[in-house]
């Protein structure tokens, strides 16, 4: 079966070569089995200006990145995937088909150094036939997917996992990466990886060394996080990187499965002669009044009540002037009104800037109180002030000591 593999895939690179990236290469799967195709950038060189021209002795190191989609469409079916981690690696589509039929694929290969493109076509038919009864799950924890869709690296897994189950006739059903089943990214180290899921199906029955995986002593121990204790014999990891995770082992028996019930036939949509039309009863009426009280009334009443306190209290709480004035020391007070006369002279001095300065002799004279003034010349006497003191009556009620 390997070696059948390998002439395929060499057949079809050499069909590639000789007519070239724009060829159309046909595939023919069944459903339920693995389908891999590598995106050689070697075949899409052909296509492209050689670099030979500019750099001799450098034929295929142009970066390139694919883009892969169905025919029409933006995307690709949702059992195919593409992975290419970097512009100077090869691109690969991989996935398990899971109902017959016919996609079309357009492969484009975009050449990062001159921008040029190049275009292939991939017609990949999946025709119906029986799954494997018995299928497995293991989880390669030190893999990355790019590594193991490669057809040698998938022959060393298989054949592990051949003397592992016991039996030749076993197919790689599925590859997926651990990323797309919620792992988490690793570190950009080495020694760091991603993980890939590969499942594996055969007619004949699980081996002893598989059916340890459903017994309740393997389950506790990987319950426990301890160290699976897996006997020799069940140990066929030739390649340390293609080791298995035992606790992450799954089993699947499809043969006890029953047969999914087969798709109801979609009518013409249109009455027989004869039947008539029954439409749906209305749905029954409904009662908005409690909505609307709760949603509505409920907050305007609360809304009038939170008003109500708020005005209480900021009018009719007030103390009062006269109220205020009567608690209040008279001394107090006598310094309060002081205060506020002398600020209202001071602005009214302030005001008077503007005005030339004019002889004293000129300048009326004014009470401080009453803001009264009188002409100087209204008498001759020396002895009269310029500005005259005027008692306050205010004053004259405090007591004196």
């Amino acid at each position: 079966m390997a070696g059948c593999r390998s002439w395929v895939l060499f057949l079809t690179v050499c069909a590639v070569s000789v007519f070239g990236a724009n060829a159309e290469i046909k595939f023919t799967i069944p459903v339920g089995k693995l389908f891999t195709y590598e995106l050689m950038r070697e075949t899409f060189q052909n296509d492209f200006e050689p670099l030979s021209k500019l750099y001799p002795g450098r034929l295929y190191d142009d970066p390139m990145i694919f883009k892969c989609n169905r025919q029409n469409f933006p995307d690709l079916p949702e059992w195919l995937r593409f992975t290419q981690r970097h512009p100077y690696d090869n691109g690969f589509l991989y996935g398990t088909p899971v109902s017959p039929g016919k996609s079309i694929i357009e492969i484009y290969a975009v050449n990062k150094r001159s921008y040029e493109t190049a275009r292939q076509i991939l017609v990949i038919k999946v025709t119906a036939e029986g799954i494997l009864p018995y299928q497995a799950e293991f989880f390669i924890k030190l893999r990355e997917v790019e590594k193991v869709l490669p057809s040698p690296v998938q022959d060393e897994i298989k054949q592990d996992l051949q003397k592992l189950w016991d039996t030749e006739a076993l197919e790689i059903v599925n590859i997926t990466n651990a990323l797309d089943r919620g792992g988490r990214v690793p570190l950009p180290l080495a020694g760091h990886f991603e993980g890939v899921y590969v499942k594996v199906g055969s007619e004949q029955f699980f081996s002893d060394c598989l059916l340890r995986v459903l017994t309740a002593e393997h389950e506790k121990q990987c319950k426990a996080g301890a160290k699976v204790k897996i006997p020799g014999e069940c140990n066929f990891c030739s390649i340390p990187s293609n080791c298995i995770t035992w606790c992450k082992t799954e089993l699947f028996d499809l043969s006890k499965q029953e047969p999914t019930p087969p798709a109801p036939t979609v009518g013409s949509g249109i009455l027989e002669a004869g039947g008539d039309f029954i439409p749906l009863e209305s749905p029954p009426s409904r009662d908005y009044l409690p909505d609307y009280i709760v949603t509505v009334i409920v907050p305007l009443i609360l809304a009038i009540i939170l008003c109500t306190l708020l005005a209480y209290i900021m009018c009719c709480r007030r103390e009062g002037v006269a109220k205020r004035n009567a608690r209040t020391n008279q001394i107090q007070l006598y310094h309060h009104h002081t205060i506020l006369g002398n600020t209202d002279e001071l602005r009214n001095m302030a005001g008077d800037r503007g005005t030339p300065p004019l002889p004293l002799s000129t300048l009326p004279m004014f009470n401080s109180r009453t803001g009264e003034r009188a002409s100087p010349l209204r008498s001759n006497s020396p002895s009269i002030p310029l500005i005259m003191a005027q008692h306050d009556p205010y004053v004259d009620t405090l007591p004196r000591k």
